[in-house]
């Protein structure tokens, strides 16, 4: 599968308003139904906003009355047009009111969704990606970045509408009135919406950079708390902290130069335009002066130039906002536009469990010069017990990842039950793996759910079923809820022999054709490791297994044991064959674990 580079993968995301303007079109279109009545709406709005200064206009100007008309029917305009002007704004605000309700359901279902797929694609990426970023970061492009876009939606963008329209509206509304006062108007306009754009694209990358920093803040927060055992064992604290100030400083860095941008950007276009009003009006009076409008006309076109000086006032705050939030966009399509593992094929497919691994060569995509796997060879049929021993560093985990398609290999062949384990579905082929990991990290529900996590489907029955198998049971029944006991953060309210049993519960459950021990009973007390050892030979049975240990003593029914070392396959044999071999690597490991 071809992947970017990430230059190749910024360069792609260097796109113009209509990139953006598409991406969140494309999450309001199923909203249409509340999203279009709310922009019409937003219009409607904003056009009644000018019945006011024609309606104020015609007030004002019948303060005294007109040549040859009585007091009464002064009074009576006067009366007639003040209530013009409160059903103007009663109406207002009634349709202010759908309109805030309307664009909040579209933009927050759209950004529910937008939650979703972003989220989905992270959990789709493939290992060699996400190993690339780290665990905070993700975290706070669903946090931080969405947030920002959030408000853009809701709020930001439709302000932005608004306040267009009644720009809009309002030199049109100008120029009926007086072509040459509108003419005026628009010749003094260009240069500052240059200059508007040009504040606005660098606003918009030093908003980025604050998100980038901001992110990177947030990778120490979760570090720290998924160890806050080692934190405090260590006494550490006091690092973290500074640690943690130091990423916030950079962001603050970044969001002072932001703010000092947008405070520059605010005051320049305020005093811009407000000279550009007071031009007009300056220039609307001479006109007045010189017969060319009359007075009804110019108290008129003040009111509009008011209006329009607030649009005017309101927009480059609004403007510098949607920056900010586009930059965060680029951060969220960036991880849209990440390729996902491609899972070609998604028929359920049942294994017999034969594994051939046959001169597999890989090198992680981050240290291409270190062949981790060379040459390495594995057979397996169908219910055997394959053990994987060596020293740290041999490359034991990477073959189950090669297993797993975590990681394509470079060279070499990897078949399942005699066809390359390529063409099989990615979600298929996993299902017939079940992983029981040295370290078990639990989700954070009951442990009904944790056991039911390899069989969503299965019943009360079937999970209880798996506990006992597991030598689970009994404990679980012990426990203050039963089944419903919350295990707390990763399993946290359980030892460690608890959540190994859990994990094979789980495992029971899943049913796999081939089992992944990974070294399963080595952190365990003599009493956990014997009940575990005892579950997983229950687990084991009929399936192939795949069991890398440390422990040898662990090892010692393997139909087979592949001694590694340097990435290949140095011995294999049984137990009883490898440890009579003078001066061989199993025996050296064997006596060197028998002395400690």
């Amino acid at each position: 599968m071809s992947q970017e580079s990430p230059p190749e993968r910024k360069s792609l995301l260097k796109s113009g308003f209509k990139q953006e303007a598409a991406f969140f079109l494309k999450y309001l279109r199923p909203h249409a139904a509340v999203f279009v009545p709310a922009m019409f709406v937003l219009v409607l709005t904003a056009l009644l906003t000018f019945c006011l200064p024609e309606f104020m206009g015609k007030l004002i100007s019948r303060a005294l009355p007109a040549k040859g008309e009585e007091l009464s029917q002064a009074r009576e305009a006067v009366n007639n047009y003040s209530i013009l002007i409160a059903s103007v704004l009663g109406l207002q605000a009634i349709l202010a009111f759908w309109r805030i309700l309307f664009f909040s359901k579209a933009a927050e279902r759209a950004l529910v969704q937008i939650r979703l797929d972003t989220f989905s694609r992270i959990l789709r990426l493939p290992m060699s990606v996400l190993q690339e970023r780290r665990v905070g970061e993700l975290g706070s492009r669903l946090a931080n970045d969405v947030e920002v876009i959030r408000e853009s939606l809701v709020s930001t963008i439709p302000q932005i509408i608004r306040h267009s329209v009644v720009l809009v509206a309002g030199l049109v509304l100008v120029f009926t009135k007086s072509v040459k006062l509108s003419l005026f108007m628009l010749a003094c306009i260009p240069a500052t919406v240059l200059l508007v754009a040009l504040f606005g694209a660098r606003i918009r990358k030093i908003s980025r950079q604050a998100q980038d920093e901001l992110a990177a803040s947030q990778v120490v927060v979760d570090e720290s708390l998924q160890s806050i055992v080692s934190v405090k064992a260590f006494a550490n604290e006091g690092q973290e902290i500074s640690r943690y100030q130091r990423f916030l400083d950079q962001f603050l860095g970044a969001a002072l130069r932001g703010a000092w941008l947008r405070a520059a950007f605010v005051a320049f276009i305020i005093f811009a335009f407000m000279s550009v009003i007071t031009l007009c009006i300056w220039f609307g009076v001479r006109m007045v002066q010189n017969g060319e409008i009359d007075r009804e006309h110019f108290i008129q076109l003040s009111l509009i130039t008011a209006f329009l000086s607030g649009s005017i006032a309101t927009l480059p705050e609004l403007v510098s906002q949607l920056q900010k939030a586009l930059g965060a966009l680029e951060r969220v399509r960036e991880i849209l536009q990440e390729p996902i593992e491609e899972d070609a094929g998604a028929v359920a497919v049942r294994l017999r469990g034969d594994i051939s691994m046959r001169g597999i060569w890989f090198r992680y995509p981050s240290r291409p010069d270190a062949a981790v796997l060379a040459d390495f060879n594995l057979e397996a049929k169908a219910g055997q017990k394959i053990a994987l021993v060596g020293p740290s560093g041999a490359g034991k985990s990477t073959v189950i990842s090669l297993l797993y398609r975590f990681f394509e290999q470079e060279k070499g062949e990897l078949l399942l039950d005699g066809k390359p384990s390529h063409e099989y579905g990615l979600s298929s082929l996993r299902k017939n793996f079940a992983l029981v990991p040295q370290e078990v990290l639990l989700f954070g529900g009951t442990i009904q759910e944790n056991i039911r996590y390899g069989k969503p489907e299965a019943t009360n029955d079937e999970v209880i079923e798996a506990a006992k198998l597991a030598n689970a049971h009994l404990f679980i029944e012990k426990m203050p809820e039963g089944y419903q006991t919350m295990v707390g953060d990763r399993g946290a309210q359980l030892s460690g022999g608890q959540r190994q049993r859990v994990a094979i519960a789980r495992a029971i459950l899943a049913n796999p054709a081939i089992l992944v021990l990974d070294e399963a009973t080595s952190s365990l007390d003599a009493e956990s490791e014997r009940l575990v050892q005892d579950a997983l030979n229950t687990l084991m049975e009929n399936r192939t297994s795949i069991i890398i240990a440390h422990r040898l003593s662990t090892v010692r029914r393997a139909d087979n044991i592949l001694v590694m070392s340097g990435g290949t396959v140095v011995e294999t044999g049984t137990h009883d064959e490898l440890f009579a071999r003078e001066h061989s690597l199993y025996q050296t490991l064997a006596k060197l674990q028998l002395e400690q």
